[in-house]
């Protein structure tokens, strides 16, 4: 192993399902150059977010903390850039660092990144084509495809460094977001018919309200921005579902094309450039995403679509095997401290975060966590109307509470509704449609549940809500 400190390249997308990438088994599409980075170094199998929502779980990537801790608990609530992160970290020992693309944490100059020596970033979502970038020096419009000019950017800067400089940048993408608009290179992409999830038609019979509550239904919920042409006519309620579902997939998947093109872009400069083995080169996406998944699109919830991140890395002189599977879970919060433990910079205190670097070099390392806490703040949002929970996810057991309160914040409706329980049994349920919470023959496996998700509570310094508590 090197004793040189790694460069640390970051590339982050929104929404890229982890189920739409072939080294994760995608059955709908191929991801070569992603999944070349796993094959030469390491793929997490469950990385969760903490908080499957964008800006939440980006200011949990960079600062190692929960919502709670940093702030970010909904779109709405933006990120004071001067908090910890790992990237100030890296900065006060030496990197050259840079942002490019997505930030999404803030528009105000307030918000805007604060520990970077580069940056150019979109403004909120971005745009597809002709993109607006916020720099120091004021707004610039840049003709081309996002995806294309966020790489050209940040390749552009990397070959602006002296050799001897380490360096640390984060390539944030717009893309596979919606509106989902595909370069028309990829136009001939994804034509012949798309693989339908078997849970496509859920009815969520065991559920609570919060599933037919919510507003993300393909069959219902997908406007004509984002089909960009109407249905065809004569066709009956199950053939339009089943239409709008390609033309979904059709865009979304054309997008990753690009994403995983640019992949490819980066990790063939860094290779021409003599820096790919001592790189520490990630992919990964700031959420899951559901994929007609329960005849969803969008993220939010829990359930595992939604809570599953995709994590690839290489890293060749930092003793990551080519080709290591890693099982155990990690999350979002663990990230930073990961990429510090690299370095061999210390971790803050306030990181909340445990480095899962010994996972990535050591294949008889223990697991960091035996569970993983989940918090989802923004209830009722106006856009999608999920609702506000929290749960505790286990090897084998996932329970959700929705406490469906949205405690003011912004982002949130104010209205609240009846709260209730969801407990799966993964290892007999994986698709999450059998709640078993009123089944007897769990009630203990219940009992010991919940009392483990107010142990991480209380370890994380997070509070549950008031209805919850009024019912031990």
């Amino acid at each position: 192993m090197s004793t040189r400190r790694p460069n640390i390249v970051l590339m982050v997308t929104d929404d890229h399902a982890a189920h739409a990438i072939g080294a994760y088994g995608s059955v709908v599409n191929a991801t070569p150059r992603i999944d070349e980075i796993a094959a030469t170094g390491a793929r997490l199998d469950r990385c969760y977010c903490t908080n499957s929502l964008c800006t939440p779980s980006r200011a949990s990537i960079l600062t190692g903390t929960y919502s709670h801790v940093n702030g970010v608990y909904t779109l709405l609530t933006p990120m004071d850039p001067n908090q910890a992160t790992f990237v100030s970290a890296l900065r006060d020992v030496g990197y050259r660092t840079a942002i490019v693309g997505k930030w999404h944490l803030g528009d105000e100059p307030e918000h805007r990144p604060s520990g970077f020596d580069y940056w150019e970033i979109l403004i909120d979502q971005g745009e597809y084509f002709d993109p607006r970038f916020v720099t120091p020096d004021g707004v610039a419009t840049r003709e081309g495809y996002a995806t294309d000019l966020i790489t050209d950017l940040s390749l552009d800067w990397i070959d602006s460094l002296d050799d001897d400089e380490p360096y640390c940048i984060l390539i944030h993408h717009k893309a596979p977001h919606r509106p989902w608009e595909p370069h028309p290179r990829h136009a001939d992409l994804y034509t012949d018919p798309i693989a339908v999830p078997d849970t496509f038609d859920d009815d969520y019979s065991t559920r609570t309200l919060a599933a037919r509550h919510a507003a993300m239904r393909i069959a219902d919920h997908l406007t004509l921005e984002d089909l960009k042409q109407a249905p065809p006519s004569g066709l009956t309620d199950d053939e339009v579902a089943l239409w709008k579902y390609q033309r979904y997939m059709e865009d979304y998947l054309r997008c990753v094309a690009a994403v995983d093109e640019n992949v490819g872009r980066v990790t063939d400069f860094l290779r021409d450039r003599g820096d790919l083995d001592s790189t520490m080169l990630m992919y990964t996406s700031d959420q899951g995403f559901f994929l007609g998944d329960h005849g969803w699109f969008d993220k939010r919830f829990m359930y595992e679509e939604s809570l599953r991140m995709p994590f690839v890395v290489s890293y060749p002189d930092g003793g990551i095997t080519a080709g290591t599977d890693v099982a155990p879970m990690v999350t979002n919060v663990d990230i930073a401290p990961t990429i510090l433990e690299a370095v061999g910079v210390d971790v803050p205190e306030r990181m909340q975060g445990a480095s899962f670097l010994d996972l990535l070099t050591d294949g008889e390392a223990a697991p960091i966590h035996d569970a993983v806490y989940y918090r989802y703040w923004e209830n009722d949002d106006i856009n999608h109307l999920a609702l506000a929970h929290y749960g505790v996810r286990t090897e084998r057991y996932k329970l959700i509470y929705f406490y469906n309160d949205g405690l003011g914040l912004p982002g949130t409706s104010g209205s609240t509704y009846e709260p209730g329980w969801e407990l799966y049994d993964l290892e007999h349920d994986p698709d999450e449609v059998n709640n078993v919470v009123a089944d007897p023959a769990y009630a203990e496996i219940l009992t010991g549940l919940r009392a483990r998700l107010r142990e991480l509570q209380d370890e994380l310094g997070d509070a549950p809500h008031p209805s919850d508590i009024a019912m031990v």
